[in-house]
């Protein structure tokens, strides 16, 4: 697989200086592997901020910005970063006010982040933390702690950097995240791999006729692999396996994350859109708020998630707060 990149040793040193050169209106780059929103930290506010291994773009970088996150610690390709970026990173958007570090529920984010919250509480900061588990596929219901988290990473963000802006204290915040996750639900098919660039390797290996359900976000393996479906019939599978999760039902009003993972063509994704507004239309599930795109990709990989939320009020308000960040913008 060809690669526009030079020295494979300086993938994301040179991507990061490219970004911050490309986006200087909106972010700064500080410290080693530290993103953060140009002017950061902000008086009377708290800092939103998340981390994680890079191949993801637009995430996590790309969420950087007014009405968004305020700082990213960038780890290599599908890698946690380390110890000092995370605690550099959380640093650089302390005001007082608190912070927030949203991950995904991933071993190395876990242990790197936790490790630098440990050490910045000790120099008297005020930090939680939401984690995020919203793939349905990773693990059984009784056992949601362990799922991973993909795409229901971006809802967090969007409702929690809302409330950070309109003034919310840290742990109102914590605990409206934490709730937000539990309705959140996401499952994920893929039918081609990425090509990782410090091998030219596929990530994983699948046959030219089948595809994997319940696919990670770095090629972990799902729920079980299948010949190749037509787009209504995957989007049938995947969406009774998330309405059934929660459960959703009847009267509930949602928002919709249909996030393509790299290589999958607009065109598709709104034939599997149509198929999920049918479904929904069919159980009287409102949608208040609908993204189409790529989102949370894996590299090139071809394939799509599906992310759905249940609202209240106070949620539909955050969704509705304008943003201005790097690679999503809303009125």
């Amino acid at each position: 697989m060809k690669k526009f990149i030079n020295n494979y040793d300086n993938l994301i040193d040179e991507m990061l200086t490219g970004f911050a050169a490309a986006n200087s209106d909106k972010v700064e780059r500080r410290a080693e592997r530290v993103i953060v929103r140009k002017g950061a930290p902000f008086k009377d506010k708290v800092g939103i901020i998340t981390g994680g291994g890079s191949g993801h773009k637009p995430a996590l970088i790309g969420y950087i910005g007014e009405g968004m996150l305020d700082a990213v610690a960038v780890g290599n390709i599908f890698a946690a970063p380390g110890v000092k970026i995370c605690y550099d990173a959380i640093k650089s958007v302390d005001s007082g006010k608190g912070v927030l570090v949203c991950i995904g529920n991933y071993s190395g984010d876990l242990m790197n982040f936790g490790t630098a919250v440990d050490m910045l509480r000790e120099e008297g900061l005020d930090i939680e933390t939401v984690i995020v588990n919203d793939d349905v596929a990773s693990s059984p219901k009784d056992k949601r702690e362990n799922r991973r988290g993909i795409a229901g990473e971006i809802i967090l963000w969007k409702v929690m950097s809302a409330m950070a802006e309109s003034g919310a204290d840290l742990k109102t915040m914590k605990k409206i995240g934490d709730e937000l996750i539990y309705k959140t639900r996401s499952l994920g098919v893929a039918h081609s791999a990425c090509i990782m660039p410090s091998s030219g390797k596929p990530s994983f290996e699948i046959g030219e006729d089948e595809m994997e359900i319940g696919v990670g976000h770095h090629g972990e393996p799902g729920i079980k692999r299948v010949k190749m479906m037509s787009a209504n019939e995957i989007t049938d599978i995947i969406m009774e396996q998330i309405l059934a999760d929660l459960p959703f039902g009847k009267n509930d009003e949602v928002s919709v994350i249909l996030n393509g993972l790299g290589s999958t063509s607009l065109l598709e994704m709104y034939i599997i859109y149509k198929r999920i507004d049918e479904i929904l239309r069919e159980k009287n599930i409102g949608v208040y708020k609908s993204w189409v795109g790529e989102f949370f990709t894996s590299m090139e990989m071809g394939g799509f998630s599906i992310t759905l939320t249940r609202l209240d009020e106070h949620i539909k308000k955050c969704i509705d707060h304008p943003v201005n960040a790097v690679h999503f913008m809303t009125k």
